[in-house]
């Protein structure tokens, strides 16, 4: 009997050395693709049903956990991210798409 399942694959990154439990994860992610489309901070924390300073807490640990600046703030002209930032948001979403086909790969070869 072939069955189907849902796969919820975590991936959440820290500097290897770094001594803050803070990590980078798919809600971070999803913070700076807002962030992207929108040019602020604030509505992409809005998009998201989160808070502003919630937002920019989450953002902060972030960097922290990484070691690198993710956000370039622009005054009233919102903000965008850093060129550091958009390489490693494409490298996560690439190893998250990389760590759910190995699940997937996985379950598929015992239950099809």
């Amino acid at each position: 009997m072939e069955k189907k399942f849902h796969y919820n694959v975590r991936v959440r990154i820290k500097e290897k050395d770094s001594v803050h439990e803070e990590y980078f994860g798919r809600g971070i992610a999803q913070l700076l693709h807002g962030v992207k489309e929108y040019h602020s901070l604030n509505l992409s924390a809005k998009q998201m049903g989160m808070a502003y300073s919630k937002a920019w807490r989450v953002i902060k640990e972030a960097e922290r956990a990484l070691g690198m600046i993710l956000l370039h703030r622009m005054g009233q002209k919102g903000s965008c991210l850093t060129e550091e930032a958009e390489q490693f948001l494409a490298v996560y979403e690439e190893a998250e798409e990389a760590a759910v086909g190995a699940v997937q790969g996985v379950f598929e070869q015992y239950y099809g």
